[in-house]
């Protein structure tokens, strides 16, 4: 989960394709801030937590929604797409068949907290139902979280792309310097989840990626919060980054992340 919340930070200065398309540039300054994906990425592993990895399907689901809608009003102004702030303060909260590419972003905690891959993908599945219950919406929450389940699990990058492709039918043969020079700001799990693998793919340590998912432009924050979060399970996050989240995240979110990690230590 800190690969998301690092990527979100690192590429949150840099969204709606205000960056340079380079992947030289400084990895934190004072416009480097946690959005609404670390929020609700906060919030989804809050929801699992709070519900049990026992619970059944509906009790991990209003588990979900609960934190999700805490956290939204504690953080308004986080950086919600319209539907998803109409959603936070709605009387009768309900999917509203998004494909955005929000249920990607707030996964990664179903790819720590379950040990196998069918469990990983309900676990992702119902995160992503209780709004983006969209089918390209379950399915970039699915293929993000097997990404990381797979790379945490040790499978090669051949291997996670192959699985990709399989499962989930992306299409992944574009390199970063094809995709980069005309992409743009898009919301959508379908352009922005198969470029974030790609990001992945082509990455070669943990900083790497990231610097290689901000130079695609777009969506930034978002893109790099799901490519970060892939390469926290494949590589192991310097220090001196990993350290920066505490520096950046306010007490109450900072709360929910020390105590996930003491969760996911039992296993």
């Amino acid at each position: 989960m800190y690969g998301a919340i690092l990527g979100d930070i690192i590429g949150s200065p840099y969204e709606f394709d205000m960056g340079n398309k380079t992947k030289t540039f400084p990895l934190f300054s004072k416009n480097s801030i946690f959005t609404d994906d670390t929020v609700m990425t906060l919030a989804v592993a809050e929801g699992f937590m709070n519900a049990g990895l026992g619970a059944d399907e509906q009790e991990i689901k209003n588990s979900i929604i609960s934190s999700m809608r805490k956290l939204g009003a504690l953080y308004p102004h986080a950086g919600y797409g319209i539907r998803f702030s109409s959603w936070l303060t709605d009387d009768d909260p309900r999917p509203y068949n998004s494909y955005g590419n929000g249920s990607a972003m707030r996964v990664s905690s179903a790819a720590w907290l379950f040990n196998d891959i069918s469990s990983v993908r309900r676990a992702a599945r119902l995160s992503a139902e209780v709004t983006h219950n969209h089918p390209e919406g379950i399915k970039g929450a699915e293929a993000t979280a097997s990404a990381i389940f797979l790379a945490r699990a040790g499978y090669s990058k051949e291997e996670i792309k192959a699985y990709m492709e399989d499962e989930f039918d992306y299409a992944l043969n574009r390199t970063c310097d094809e995709i980069r020079p005309t992409y743009h700001h898009v919301e959508s799990c379908m352009e922005t989840v198969p470029e974030a693998i790609t990001a992945f793919l082509e990455g070669t340590d943990f900083e790497d990626v990231i610097r290689t998912a901000v130079s695609l432009g777009g969506d930034c924050d978002t893109l790099t919060a799901i490519a970060g979060s892939i390469a926290e399970g494949f590589y192991k996050i310097p220090l001196e980054l990993k350290k920066e989240c505490p520096n950046r995240l306010p007490e109450d979110l900072l709360a929910i992340l020390r105590r996930y990690d003491a969760f996911v230590s039992q296993f």
